[in-house]
């Protein structure tokens, strides 16, 4: 595979050697569609030739935005084929967003899923300067839209069959004329800081990482993977991209962001990943029909997940274990584990990945007891996803394991990741300072996080390093390390602490409407909505217990002891990447939150008990209105380290 250095030049290798393997598959009406490898590699090349039928030649950006389907993954490898650049956008962009990505990286064509993503197109052709031409994939409510520059995607590949018969020499000399250090794909970061900048990868970057976490997971042809999480992702563009070409194996586009778990269950797949919060989702998901379950289902589930708890992951690890807990193991897997996992649509999985957050110990270990090898990895867009990676053997929750193969990484003297390796992103791109300032002349490419080494050299982050501060009495405040212990519990789903030089840790928290609802409803608590619930006494009690429960294991700890969280609201609203408060990638837009919410931080940090707030919404259909809520300021109890281990004893 020397000179299969470009993702054209493998798919064409793919159809030659695995040619009747699936290598997509789509939900459709309930139907599954399937297309092998020859066929994905017939309908790349229509694309790519329609593609340049239309204009479209080498250096050009082709935005794509739409929910995950096999025709959004091929005009990627079509872009690539004519020397072009794949630019994927998170589908839930509003047309602001959208933008501002197809200004800066100059595109001058487009890919939309459907009407509500041409209609975002529309506006923003109104004012940009480069745009000339959109593809649209569905063509359903798209009738009476008869814009010349507008191009159904079937009637694009018709003319790409076309131009290809007249052109016979021009796809192959194409494919051949690319090379391993051209540009396979601009993904845009989400902007916690400012706005996106553009990462620029090789096929290089992205082959050579999923190559190299392929031969250490030991992927295969015959592995499954589900597609659904957005294309502009990062993680995404490996797993459902990169490795679905290097591996070989067939990537399941669901039917909608609706059917997810259904899809899910329909194909069982072997291989998974999902952020923190789709574990911690389906966990709370679990408990709560665990809790509405007749008597002796709830008491045979809580035993057998006792055992798994004791056995269960020394059991996946290969460590010893009785051998009445490996019987009754067994047993639990007949009656509890396997029909839950077949529930979920976990049967098969023999490898899935968490990363993006810390997750939840009880939840981390709650899917490898029943025999899910769950791993943590830590990456990032700059390094086409791995930098770290927990090998076999060597699974726990409060690391992210060592170096992923080929990568290097080091701490700086104060306190920040480094990594160079062969994923490390080539520029930002038309931000050659900002560069600069990330990628150091000898490769070393700063990550922002604040972590530390342990004894056996697994990596443990602490907080981005920039958000790393002192109280006024110089005690250490790391607040992603305490907003991340809030959200372990599943009654929270969202928390951002303040503290750096003020007298004492303070605390935003939203609630989770799911969870929190459910024990409205076991508690016959009548509510309205997020407002009316979050405001309820016995609600901010069970918060309270919770931030309780962060700060006595806090005290536990020599470095962060002193970062208890002394006082805390409850947010009226929960924060939303559509107000800003959230990036696409649901990341805390810190510095955004303080200034929009500046008084109710004051609040905080006064004698006040009580504060009124004021604030604008953006409802699900675009309309803008006002929230406005008194809010109760709450205090939590600290703990000394004495008394804490003394309770805790």
């Amino acid at each position: 595979m020397s000179d299969t250095d470009t993702f054209p030049k493998l798919l064409l290798e793919n159809a030659s050697r695995i040619g009747n393997r699936p290598g997509c598959r789509e939900k459709d009406l309930g139907i599954w569609q399937t297309w092998t490898w020859a066929q994905v590699a017939d309908e790349v090349r229509a694309l790519a030739c329609g593609l340049a039928a239309l204009g479209f030649g080498r250096g050009d950006k082709l935005i794509i935005i739409g929910d995950n389907r096999p025709r959004l993954y091929w005009s990627m490898t079509a872009a690539q084929a004519i020397g072009g650049v794949p630019v994927p956008v998170y589908q839930d962009s509003a047309a602001k967003e959208m933008g501002f990505v197809i200004d800066h990286a100059e595109a001058r064509f487009a890919l939309a899923e459907d009407q509500e993503q041409v209609d975002k197109l529309l506006e923003i052709k109104g004012t940009n300067q480069t745009l000339e031409s959109i593809v649209y994939d569905d063509a359903r409510g798209m009738r009476n839209y008869d814009q010349a520059f507008l191009h159904d995607f079937d009637k694009v590949q018709e003319m790409g069959r076309a131009f290809d018969r007249d052109n016979p020499g021009f796809y192959d000399d194409a494919v051949a004329a690319g090379k391993g250090s051209d540009i396979s794909v601009m993904l845009y970061t989400s902007g916690t800081t400012g706005n996106p900048k553009g990462v620029v990868l090789t096929h290089t970057n992205v082959m050579r990482t999923a190559e190299n976490n392929e031969k250490m997971e030991g992927l295969k042809e015959s592995d499954e993977i589900l597609a659904y999480l957005p294309m502009a992702w990062v993680g995404d563009h490996i797993f459902s991209f990169g490795q679905n070409y290097t591996a070989g194996f067939c990537v399941n586009c669901p039917e909608s962001s609706a059917t997810v778990m259904q899809d899910l269950r329909d194909i069982g797949p072997t291989y998974f990943f999902a952020p923190p919060r789709i574990f911690e989702n389906i966990l709370t998901t679990v408990m709560v029909r665990m809790e509405d379950a007749a008597p002796i289902k709830r008491r045979l589930f809580h035993y057998f997940m006792d055992v798994a708890q004791r056995a269960g992951t020394r059991i996946l690890d290969g460590k010893p274990v009785s051998s009445m807990d490996r019987l009754l193991y067994a047993l639990g897997n007949v009656l509890v584990y396997g029909p839950l996992k077949n529930t979920l649509g976990f049967s098969r999985i023999r490898l899935a990945y968490t990363a993006g957050e810390a997750i939840g110990p009880d939840i981390f270990d709650f899917f490898r007891a029943l025999g899910i090898n769950l791993k943590q990895l830590y990456g990032m867009t700059e390094a086409s996803v791995f930098i770290t990676v927990q090998p076999d053997g060597q699974i726990r929750p409060d690391t992210v394991g060592v170096p992923a193969p080929e990568v290097e990484v080091k701490i700086a003297d104060n306190g920040e990741v480094l990594f160079r390796g062969p994923g490390s992103f080539q520029e930002y791109y038309k931000s050659a300072e900002a560069t600069s300032e990330t990628k150091d002349p000898e490769g070393w490419v700063h990550t922002g996080d604040a972590g530390v080494f342990t004894e056996d050299g697994h990596l443990k982050i602490i907080d981005r390093a920039k958000d790393v501060g002192r109280l006024n009495d110089g005690t250490l405040v790391a607040p992603k390390y305490l907003e991340n212990k809030l959200k372990f519990f599943p009654n929270i789903k969202e928390a951002v602490a303040f503290g750096h030089q003020r007298d004492y840790v303070a605390a935003f928290i939203n609630i989770d409407l799911v969870a929190m609802g459910n024990w409205a409803e076991r508690h016959n608590v009548a509510y309205g909505g997020y407002q009316e619930l979050a405001a309820y006494p016995d609600v901010q009690d069970i918060v309270r217990e919770h931030v309780e429960q962060v700060n006595r294991d806090l005290a536990s700890d020599p470095q962060l002891g002193g970062s208890q969280i002394r006082r805390f609201l409850v947010l009226p609203k929960e924060l939303d990447a559509d107000d800003g408060e959230l990036t696409r990638t649901r990341k805390v837009r810190r510095s955004f939150v303080a200034d929009r919410y500046a008084e109710l931080i004051e609040a905080l940090y006064s004698d006040r008990n009580t504060c009124h707030v004021e604030t604008e919404v953006t409802f699900e259909d675009g309309r803008k209105g006002m929230l406005a809520a008194d809010l109760r300021i709450l205090d939590a109890k600290t703990f000394p380290v004495a008394e804490a281990m003394r309770e805790a004893s």
